[in-house]
């Protein structure tokens, strides 16, 4: 049954997803061929339906998924720009520890730092009280959304920063793998979610202090 469900919805949008994936092969002209980004594109969108309850956002998301894995395939065959440490953070559901650990790292580095993020068995939103403690101090995360692991951002990451997912982040030679041990804010009282947002926030100012120049950390 749930395979004629999506259906429908797939046929509806590949209009717009060939149009995604026209602009994308005009974005990536002389890295992949135009299949390449077809496909991208349709697995990305496949990827995104399976947990999205509000599909009239699905084909933005979409581009901005495959986008960011595209760009992440380039990085790791050598085809793009990789002057910045790249960081994955990575948790179940992408929904509270490795997003408000994103945002925190993007915040502090910079610019210094690209930050991507990703769930082993990814949600269908950010859980409000991982938002609501982020809005506190004055980091939104309206615009992010759950995304599943892809192995292209893994191989495209400099270090992978893993929170409570187990062995589901392949494991690839050169790379720096982390596990912080953090309590999940979705199963936390508010006093107990602000707790993991400032461990989250300490450890980002003590990773940026290890992986950027001594001249360009935060203090």
């Amino acid at each position: 049954m749930a395979s004629q469900r999506e259906t429908p919805s797939l046929l509806s949008a590949e209009h717009v997803l060939h149009s995604i994936a026209g602009d994308l092969s005009r974005r990536f002209t002389g890295v992949f061929a135009a299949e390449t980004v077809d496909r991208y594109v349709f697995e990305s969108y496949t990827a995104l339906a399976r947990t999205s309850k509000i599909t009239s956002h699905l084909p933005s998301l979409t581009e901005r998924f495959a986008r960011d894995r595209l760009t992440a395939l380039a990085q790791a065959k050598g085809a793009a720009p990789h002057d910045v440490p790249e960081v994955l953070l990575v948790c179940v559901q992408n929904a509270g520890r490795s997003q408000m650990a994103a945002a925190l790292l993007d915040h502090h580095a910079a610019g210094r730092v690209h930050v991507r993020s990703a769930g082993s068995a990814p949600s269908d939103a950010l859980h409000p009280r991982a938002v609501e403690v982020m809005h506190e101090i004055g980091i939104e995360l309206a615009s992010a959304f759950p995304k599943p692991l892809t192995d292209d951002v893994v191989r495209a990451a400099d270090v992978v920063i893993t929170m409570g997912c187990g062995d589901a982040c392949p494991i690839y030679p050169g790379k720096r793998y982390e596990d912080w041990d953090l309590r999940d804010p979705a199963d936390s009282t508010l006093k107990q979610a602000r707790e993991v947002r400032d461990e989250i926030d300490a450890r980002v100012r003590h990773l940026l202090t290890e992986i950027l120049p001594a001249s360009t950390t935060p203090h």
